[in-house]
């Protein structure tokens, strides 16, 4: 396996990855689950700067550094921050530089990620950037899958819900398109994928269907990555109305599916997956959440250097 050395790297876009630096992620973080690193990361510091909401993201970040005897310092809420104050994106991060080894930053707008890495002389992870992309998401979706079908390769993964606005999905598309996985896109008229990355599944070759009906493909299935429907990103309320509430899933789905089908969700769900669902063998959402920790412990400890 041949991969780019991650020392001082960014993670900015899942993109900026080949097959074998995935699969070598997986692999590191396979062996931080298996062993605890207790010290590993003693005297590093960890910075989130999280100008949107999360609990999962922002949390299994602190966890992974504290994890590994690192020290976090950040914010979740920038209105308690000088930006409420008119200070710029850039400025804040030439601040946070100073206090810190390692930057993790979420933040509505598409790009920012970039821009706080070109302003940074740390390393910088993208925790998230509008409904562009979210690179380490899609490390622990890809670790869940591989847990659970012992491959990546020739799986046919099913897309529910958002798939214009969510990010989840645009960053794990991107990395399946490297594993010949056959994808099935189900989603209302307004919120079909983007058709640029649609364009960029077939100059690669791979193979896609898109409905409108979780019934008209759920047979096929190994995977369904099921979505919320954002409200956040609508602009127009109506148009959110007009898709509210359009897919929920309950245990009667599990009767026109395969057996060993799995669901993952990134969560939060809102009314698309019934909790009825939370005890059958194929819902994993929440092992997937777990999964955060092992994947980001690998990935800090990998920008760090402490880990080869």
């Amino acid at each position: 396996m041949t991969h780019q050395s991650f020392a001082n790297s960014d993670i900015i876009s899942i993109q900026d990855f080949s097959r074998d630096d995935i699969l070598y992620i997986l692999e590191i973080a396979k062996r931080m689950e298996q062993k605890p690193h207790p010290e590993l990361l003693h005297g590093k510091v960890l910075a989130t700067l999280f100008f949107e909401p999360s609990t999962r993201t922002r949390l299994s970040f602190e966890t992974a550094m504290l994890q590994l005897g690192g020290k976090v310092i950040g914010f979740s809420d920038q209105k308690n921050t000088s930006t409420s104050k008119g200070e710029s994106l850039p400025d804040t991060i030439r601040i946070v530089t100073g206090y810190s080894d390692v930057i993790a930053i979420r933040h509505p707008l598409e790009g920012s990620a970039r821009i706080a890495a070109e302003m940074s002389i740390k390393p910088v992870i993208n925790a998230g950037d509008g409904a562009n992309q979210h690179p380490t998401q899609t490390f622990l979706d890809l670790y869940t899958i591989m847990k659970y079908k012992g491959k990546l390769t020739d799986l046919h993964i099913g897309f529910l819900g958002d798939l214009k606005y969510g990010r989840t999905v645009h960053s794990l598309v991107s990395a399946l398109a490297h594993f010949k996985c056959k994808m099935y896109f189900i989603a209302p008229e307004s919120l079909r994928m983007p058709r640029v990355q649609l364009e960029e599944l077939r100059e690669k070759g791979i193979s896609f269907v898109e409905v409108t009906q979780l019934h008209d493909v759920s047979k096929e299935l190994d995977i369904l990555y099921a979505t919320r429907i954002q409200q956040e990103r609508f602009a127009d309320p109506v148009e959110y109305q007009k898709v509210r509430g359009i897919y929920k899933l309950d245990k009667s789905m599990l009767t026109h599916v395969k057996k060993d089908l799995k669901i993952l969700h990134p969560l939060p769900r809102v009314d698309e997956i019934n909790p009825e669902l939370d005890s059958s063998e194929n819902a994993v959402y929440f092992e997937q959440a777990y999964n955060g920790v092992p994947i980001r412990q690998a990935l800090l400890a990998l920008i760090l250097n402490a880990i080869t």
